[in-house]
């Protein structure tokens, strides 16, 4: 059986095209922190990657767990609020569970994101439908299937979670301070984390579902 192999240099791809997406849409993700927030969220995520992503260049770590838990680790120290804890623990968590391996299929991504997202569900004591980053993606760990390579559908999915927030009263989080006054207004951490699922399904379709070699950052194995 051939599934598709994701090697370190994917994964430092994937989280440079985070970075790209959250630059891309600091402005949006702020005006939408604005309404039921600090109106800090774009900021704080897009200094946070942009400090990753030079901490990737300079330390160069050598496996894709390397990758996800530094990344977090520098999240955790440059992004204020509750976004870092909870991304950094994502990631953190995400990458531990990966461990040495030098490559993962995508059904291992997908095991180690819902590791990750879990301790993020128990860190912040919520749960989905609470109007958090959860509603966004719990729905695309499930989507990227029990083989892991959905990843369209997972960004489809993320996408969908964090529209759904809108009617939703919040239950967590600041949010939750304002009542019913959080109804009407799409999370600003679920419509991150939706940037999250599609800058994996982008690096992804740069590199092509079957892969050529490791040198694309997507291999065969058997």
């Amino acid at each position: 059986m051939v599934t598709v192999a994701l090697d370190t240099d994917f994964f430092r791809r994937w989280m440079s095209a985070v970075a790209a997406a959250v630059d891309r849409e600091a402005q949006r993700l702020t005006e939408l922190d604005s309404a039921i927030g600090d109106a800090d969220h774009g900021t704080n995520m897009r200094r946070g990657f942009a400090a990753a992503v030079a901490s990737l260049e300079q330390e160069e770590p050598g496996t894709p767990g390397g990758v996800l838990v530094l990344t977090g680790r520098r999240l955790i120290s440059t992004v204020g609020g509750a976004s870092g804890p909870l991304y950094g623990t994502l990631l953190r968590r995400a990458g531990r569970t990966l461990g040495d391996a030098g490559s993962v299929t995508p059904a291992q991504l997908r095991d180690a994101l819902r590791t990750g997202v879990d301790a993020v569900a128990q860190l912040g004591s919520a749960a989905p439908g609470d109007k958090t980053m959860l509603d966004a993606l719990y729905p695309a760990i499930e989507a990227l299937g029990a083989s892991g390579e959905g990843f369209e559908a997972a960004r489809r999915a993320a996408e969908e979670g964090a529209v759904a927030t809108v009617p939703m009263q919040a239950r967590r989080g600041r949010a939750s301070y304002l009542g019913e006054r959080s109804i009407g207004h799409q999370d600003p951490g679920a419509t991150s984390s939706a940037l999250f699922f599609a800058a994996l399904a982008d690096t992804v379709g740069t590199t092509g579902s079957g892969g050529t070699g490791t040198s694309d950052g997507v291999g065969e194995a058997a």
